[in-house]
């Protein structure tokens, strides 16, 4: 199923996109649907067959047109949101072009950070202010939904607690983020601001997943438009770690719980820092007004556009730059550009 988290009316509500695009709204065709996604997730045993029993026969009181609401990131707050690092060719890639050579350890273990789940949009606009404008950048990236608790789990384990999957732009404002990760803390500012989800997310039954010894693989063409412009094509089965893999790690020594967002990194050509460093674009950053389109085969099309809100002067954080610009590409010492 296509689940849905929307707006009708000013209210929150979640439902399905059928295969006519419309939406049936599960709380106005079954009180008991009238719940959250994060409650359909943790209740899916005894939620999803309800909602797969309204899909195949809507109840026509309980249908939306699409444009007769305003979607929202499917999982509007996720419980936590991590990010990881799982394609080589985008980490290589960005090391190289910062005369880097390629770090060994990402072929050891999976890595991710913390993000903020608390700053989750959807489709639509993404707002702004001017230091997220300096050097603004996208990340095509897939995610994953925990849909059950893991703790020290195998990989059969974590596959089994993947719920389903979508787009995620992970948004990053490449001056900010160079400025604090001179610091071996973060990404933080650089990267809290706005994370993106959507436009749906699709339950692991829809998709084709191909087993293999190190977990499922999903083969997915990738693709990200910034104003009708192709700049960003691949493909999520190259990723060189797994969703379960990437799990396995992360539930080492602690719980996990149904609700968590996990990204997979960025797919490579999937930003302009590793764009605009392998001179494909020329010193290309987004700014306000741009329209950003990620498709991932199977998943959807997430838009959204960039917003910029002014600030307040006095509320302003100074530079640590001094509003120099750096090359970011220069010799640039591991750890202060990120990826």
């Amino acid at each position: 199923m296509k689940l849905v988290t929307f707006l009708h009316r000013d209210q929150e509500r979640i439902g399905v996109v059928l295969e006519d695009g419309r939406i049936l709204d599960f709380g106005a065709a079954d009180a008991r649907l009238a719940v959250d996604m994060l409650t359909l997730i943790r209740r899916q045993d005894e939620l999803l067959p309800l909602a797969r029993a309204l899909a195949a026969a809507p109840p026509a009181a309980a249908l939306h047109d699409a444009g007769a609401v305003r979607l929202l990131a499917p999982v509007p707050r996720p419980v936590s949101m991590r990010d990881g690092y799982a394609f080589r060719q985008h980490v290589a890639t960005a090391r190289r072009n910062r005369g880097l050579e390629m770090i060994p350890e990402f072929d050891l273990f999976p890595v991710t950070y913390f993000t903020n789940h608390l700053a989750v949009t959807g489709p639509g606009e993404v707002q702004v202010q001017d230091h997220h404008l300096t050097r603004l950048d996208f990340e095509l990236e897939v995610a994953v939904v925990t849909g059950r608790p893991l703790r020290n789990a195998t990989l059969a384990e974590a596959d089994a607690a993947i719920f389903g999957y979508m787009v995620m732009n992970d948004w990053s404002a490449r001056m900010l983020q160079m400025e604090e990760m001179k610091l071996s803390l973060g990404p933080c500012k650089g990267k809290d601001f706005a994370t993106s989800l959507g436009p749906w997310l699709v339950t692991k039954d829809e998709l084709a997943l191909k087993a293999t010894p190190r977990g499922e693989v999903l083969h997915a063409a990738m693709t990200c438009h910034v104003n009708g412009q192709l700049l960003s094509q691949g493909n999520a089965d190259s990723m060189n770690w797994t969703f379960a893999q990437i799990l396995q790690r992360t539930s080492y020594g602690i719980q996990m719980h149904p609700g968590e967002v996990i990204g997979s990194g960025t797919v490579g050509t999937g930003c302009l820092l590793e764009l605009n460093g392998s001179k494909v674009t020329d010193n290309l950053w987004l700014k306000a007004g741009d329209e950003v389109v990620m498709t991932i085969e199977g998943l959807g099309t997430l838009v959204n556009t960039v917003v910029h809100v002014p600030e307040r002067l006095d509320g302003v954080t100074p530079s640590l730059l001094d509003g120099t610009l750096p090359d970011l590409y220069a010799g640039t010492p591991a750890g202060e550009a990120g990826d």
